[in-house]
């Protein structure tokens, strides 16, 4: 939770303020001495002199106290002050002796609504760099763990606590799918992820674990097949969220790919990399912590997460290349390859969403291909949509946050490459090319009634080797704050 201040703390170890492009600041209620106003003014005259290119800066105030100034930009993207409070808590971890900072809101030279907007931003973008997973570390945990301790300086508390709530639920999401995405294969088996979602209930999410004998009655042998050759059950989760409950509004679906660990199945991946593959949950887990805080921010809309949950092993039961399948549609599958595995899991969970709740859209995301890391690397997702008016808001949403995505085609061509000669369709395209694209098409026929559709292949996005503006590496979260946006901009 955040705390404010009327004044600077006596015992802080550094305070910060922020400056215009013209080195400009505010202190109207004279929050900073004269002693202190008059060692500010001086360091922002030299930074002047000097023609500083840097956006942060500090000076010594004493031996014991510094002080940070941060330079805003007179003109900046929606998403500048989240990502300037990213790069902020980067620059204070340089200096180790740092563990309480008083930020001086006001001094920021804005009006009253937009001050509480650019600094509950600033916060959070500060919150989500500072994100750690360090929970099966044994030795020096203190320090590992160790907080920074910030105290907000403000004369607008009730503005820019009211205003924060948002984020806060935000950033509650976003943790969440970094803690699920970075737990080991071992500990997030099927069961224990069921386990973890169920957690949910306590926020006002209403959630339904189907288990492999319902699965199997209600027709899922897509998704079943992926799991059979595992020890661990597999499941599909519903999660719901009724906040329009007088509303008959349709919900809005988000489905995702929760592979637990993947190794290829018969179709056996290469050893090399081969413990990154307890990522291939990720898509699922955007969907459990965009629901999450959904609850936590009482979003305005009714809607609902489809998760398939499985393990995907080569035992004794695993499925082979060469079995045919009936998925939940209906439609026959050939499995050519059993390491595209992850299309089978969405086309039951897909065609499932729609048939139940038949929601105004279906997003789905899954790390689906490697082919989008070759074609898009770590900076955009790939999206694929049979509806230009929601594939529109995403990538608008997606240009807010800057978690951005980059539309590729869908076509008929593309489409005959996935055509089984001996069922109703195959789930790889051996012809050879276009990876990412076949699997969207694939994907697509699972998509009976038209319902409008938007496929996110996030696997370059959702963990990254390296630190980025608003996460220090390892699991990212991406698509929770993008799928946020989309909802509050055009939805609620």
């Amino acid at each position: 939770m955040l705390s404010f201040a009327s004044s600077l703390g006596e015992n802080n170890d550094a305070f910060v303020i922020f400056v215009t492009e013209k080195y400009d600041y505010k202190d109207k209620k004279n929050v900073l001495s004269n002693e202190l106003g008059k060692k500010i003014d001086s360091f922002l005259k030299s930074l002047k002199t000097k023609k500083k290119k840097e956006e942060i800066n500090s000076l010594d105030i004493s031996e014991k106290k510094k002080c940070f100034i941060i330079k805003v930009k007179n003109k900046y993207e929606n998403y500048y002050f989240e990502e300037i409070g990213g790069a902020f808590y980067t620059y204070v971890k340089k200096f180790k002796n740092i563990n309480s900072i008083d930020i001086y809101a006001d001094s920021l030279n804005e009006q009253k609504d937009k001050l509480a907007k650019c600094f509950s931003e600033f916060i959070f973008g500060f919150n989500l760099k500072g994100y750690t997973f360090n929970k099966y570390k044994t030795l020096s945990k203190e320090n590992l763990n160790s907080k920074i301790d910030t105290k907000i300086v403000t004369s607008y508390k009730n503005d820019i606590g009211n205003n924060y709530k948002y984020y806060e639920a935000i950033k509650d999401g976003v943790f969440l799918t970094r803690d699920l995405v970075s737990e080991p294969p071992n500990v997030l088996n099927p069961k224990t992820y069921v386990q973890e979602i169920k957690k949910l209930s306590k926020l006002g999410l209403k959630v339904k674990a189907y288990d492999e004998k319902e699965l199997k009655k209600l027709g899922f042998n897509a998704l079943l097949g992926v799991g059979q050759g595992s020890v661990n059950e597999s499941y599909l989760v519903t999660i719901e969220w009724n906040g329009k409950k007088q509303s008959k509004q349709n919900p809005l679906a988000f489905v995702g790919k929760g592979v637990c660990f993947d190794t290829g199945g018969i179709s056996l991946k290469p050893a090399r990399f081969m413990e990154e593959m307890k990522y291939d949950m990720a898509g699922s887990a955007v969907v459990v912590g965009l629901l999450k805080s959904f609850a936590l921010r009482k979003a305005k809309i009714n809607a609902v997460g489809v998760v398939g949950l499985v393990e995907n092993m080569p035992g004794g039961n695993a499925q082979r290349p060469g079995d045919i399948v009936k998925s939940y549609s209906g439609k026959t599958i050939e499995v050519l390859n059993t390491d595209a595995e992850g299309r089978l899991v969405l086309a039951d969970a897909l065609s499932f969403a729609e048939k139940k709740y038949k929601p105004k859209f279906i997003i789905d995301l899954a790390t689906l291909t490697g082919a989008i890391i070759v074609s898009l690397g770590e900076e955009y997702a790939g999206l694929f949509s049979n509806n230009d008016e929601l594939s529109k808001n995403v990538f608008k949403a997606s240009e807010n946050v800057n978690e951005k995505v980059w539309r590729l085609p869908l076509h008929k061509n593309y489409d005959k490459l996935m055509n089984s000669s001996i069922a109703d369709v195959q789930n790889i395209n051996y012809a050879g090319g276009a990876g990412s694209i076949t699997a969207a098409q694939f994907l697509q026929r699972f998509i009976i009634n038209n319902t409008p559709w938007v496929h996110l292949d996030i696997a370059g996005m959702a963990f990254s080797k390296k630190a980025a503006n608003l996460n220090p590496g390892g699991a990212t979260g991406f698509g929770v704050r993008l799928l946020n946006n989309l909802v509050k901009e055009y939805y609620e």
